[in-house]
């Protein structure tokens, strides 16, 4: 490959996104990364992408909009490029509501939702019904969603960096950065910015639920994907022994997900999976320039809204280090 225009460090779904953005505007890009793709927490198995309740509106809040609105045709692009399935489907969630209080705060929601999702999703309240796959609901009442989708994160990322490959880039273990470097190094390399690793654990569960919407219910994401698998996580721990091993504490997460949803009872676990999730000091993504590297930049920190944030992100990233235009955020970025 000639000399780099951009070299991505890192090939997690923020690197990946930022390579394949550079490269669509026609950048030669190089990724590197040690572990290979998506040795990180970007290899889980949740894939959920929901987005944030529509309600005290900020900038990070509508990025991660705006990224959800894109999410699809930047999908079909990586798809339609690859050949690659990546599991995505806008399925939208449901949410069961507990109580009268829960009812009424869903349904000042709705209107918020009216006007900051512009009319390109809905929240909305409904019966529960007896559909078998619908969430048992004290109040017979859901939340129903149409922003919320989900991906297959292998997949996903596997495709990313093919799509890199076809568009001339390549992805290695080890290389010295050319070009525009851009860390993306996930919770490593977020901790010299002040930032941190926070552990979670997931199961897959074999049931077919394919087609069917995400649930959504004590703090559990339960995402049926379209390979007869269910995925369900996830646990949010500051304090562990062992980073990458599950324990007890995802029994605690198999045993909640069965008494919330008793459809999954029989379902046998078919793979467990514990990683270590970015979290910046804000909870925001740091994207821009690097405080520490000069004339070099950071994208990292998805930390449970990667996936969810990732079209946006690769966009905002090709604009700066291509264009030199500031276009994130400024809350996104570290003095």
């Amino acid at each position: 490959m000639a000399t780099a225009d951009v070299t991505v460090m890192g090939a997690g779904i923020f690197g990946l996104s930022v390579a394949y953005a550079c490269a669509r505007r026609g950048a030669v890009v190089r990724v590197v990364d040690p572990g290979g793709v998506a040795s990180g927490a970007s290899g889980g198995i949740v894939g959920a992408l929901a987005p944030h309740v529509p309600e005290n509106w900020n900038e990070k809040k509508a990025f991660q909009f705006d990224s959800l609105i894109m999410a699809a045709p930047f999908w079909g692009g990586v798809e339609a490029l690859t050949g690659a399935d990546v599991g995505y489907s806008r399925s939208g969630r449901l949410q069961p509501l507990a109580d009268d209080r829960a009812v009424a705060l869903a349904r000042a929601r709705a209107i918020s939702a009216a006007d900051l999702w512009q009319g390109k999703a809905v929240w909305e309240v409904v019966p529960s019904g007896d559909d078998p796959w619908m969430p048992p609901s004290p109040t017979g009442l859901v939340v129903r969603d149409t922003l919320s989708a989900l991906i297959h994160p292998r997949r996903a990322t596997r495709a990313l960096a093919d799509a890199v490959l076809a568009l001339g880039g390549e992805v290695v273990d080890d290389a010295a950065p050319e070009g525009r470097v851009v860390w993306a190094t996930g919770w490593r390399g977020l901790a010299e910015l002040g930032g941190t690793g926070v552990k979670g654990q997931a199961a897959l569960l074999r049931h077919d639920a394919k087609g069917q919407p995400q649930l959504f219910a004590d703090a559990l994401h339960i995402i049926p994907h379209g390979d007869g698998t269910v995925a369900i996580g996830s646990t949010s721990e500051r304090e562990f022994v062992d980073p990458l091993g599950t324990d007890a504490g995802l029994d605690d997460v198999l045993a909640r997900a069965v008494a919330a949803f008793p459809i999954l009872a029989d379902a046998p676990v078919i793979a467990r999976w514990a990683g270590m999730r970015p979290r910046s000091r804000s909870r925001a993504p740091i994207l821009g320039r690097h405080p520490l590297r000069g004339g070099q930049f950071v994208a990292n920190g998805g930390f449970k809204i990667g996936f969810g944030m990732a079209p946006k992100v690769g966009e905002v990233m090709a604009d700066l280090m291509l264009d030199g235009r500031e276009t994130a955020p400024d809350g996104f970025g570290l003095s």
